[in-house]
C-alpha cells in the first residue's frame, strides 16, 4: 500500500481528503513561509512546495511515498488577503469583499519518491467567489463567532458566512482548501491512484 502524507494542519483539508476515500497520515509542516513569487498562482505553488519539501527532508520515506502540500490564498483587486491580524482587520476585509467577486487560489505540490529521489509536481487552481451585499452588523456578528480568525480572506465558505455566497465559478473544494478533483486528475496522469 502506497504511503500518502498530508503536510497540513488544516482540518478542512483533512476532511476533504478523507471524504474522497484516501487513507493518509498527517505530518504538519512548521517552517517559515518565505515567498519570492508575486502572482497568486505562483505564490501558492511556492508555499505548497515548501511545506511538502520540509516534511520530505525531516523523515525517511520509502519509494512510492506521496507527500501532499497545499496552500490557499484569497485575492481581491490584485491584493492578497491573508489571515486577519485582528477583528478590525477581519471586518475591513469582509466589508471589502461583500457585494463583490474575489479569487481563491490553492496551490498543491505532490512529492513522489522514486528510486530514492523526490519528483515534484505542482499546480494551482483558481475559483471566483461572489458575495451578496452584507451589512456591517452581519459582518460583526460573524466575527464574534471567532470563525474568520484563522482563515485566509477572513471567512470559511463551509461555515456560517457561506450563506452570503451568491455565485461560485470553479471548484468549491478549492475554496475550502484542497481542489480534490484536480488533485486526483493530476495524480492519475502520473499513474498514481490515491485510493490504494
Amino acid at each position: 500500500m502506497r504511503k500518502i502524507i498530508l503536510a497540513s494542519a488544516s482540518p478542512r483539508r483533512r476532511e476533504l481528503l478523507a471524504a474522497a476515500g484516501v487513507i493518509f497520515q498527517i505530518c504538519v509542516s512548521e517552517g517559515e513561509e518565505k515567498i519570492t513569487a508575486e502572482n497568486p498562482d505562483e505564490i501558492v505553488c511556492e508555499l505548497s512546495a515548501l511545506k511538502a519539501a520540509e516534511i520530505a527532508s525531516k523523515f525517511e520515506f520509502e519509494d512510492g511515498t506521496v507527500i501532499i502540500g497545499a496552500d490557499t490564498i484569497v485575492s481581491y483587486m490584485n491584493k492578497i488577503l491573508g489571515k486577519p491580524s485582528d477583528e478590525q482587520d477581519a471586518f475591513e476585509t469582509l466589508k471589502m469583499l461583500q457585494g463583490n467577486t474575489h479569487q481563491v487560489y490553492t496551490g498543491v505540490t505532490a512529492l513522489v519518491k522514486k528510486y530514492g529521489e523526490w519528483e515534484k509536481h505542482s499546480f494551482a487552481e483558481r475559483t471566483d467567489v461572489t458575495f451578496y451585499p452584507v451589512t456591517d452588523e452581519e459582518i460583526r456578528t460573524y466575527i464574534k463567532s471567532g470563525e474568520p480568525m484563522d482563515k485566509a480572506g477572513s471567512y470559511g465558505i463551509q461555515g456560517s458566512f457561506g450563506i452570503y455566497v451568491k455565485e461560485i465559478q470553479g471548484d468549491y473544494t478549492n475554496v475550502v482548501g484542497l481542489p480534490v478533483g484536480r488533485l486526483f486528475y493530476e495524480m492519475k496522469k502520473l499513474g498514481i491512484e490515491l485510493r490504494g
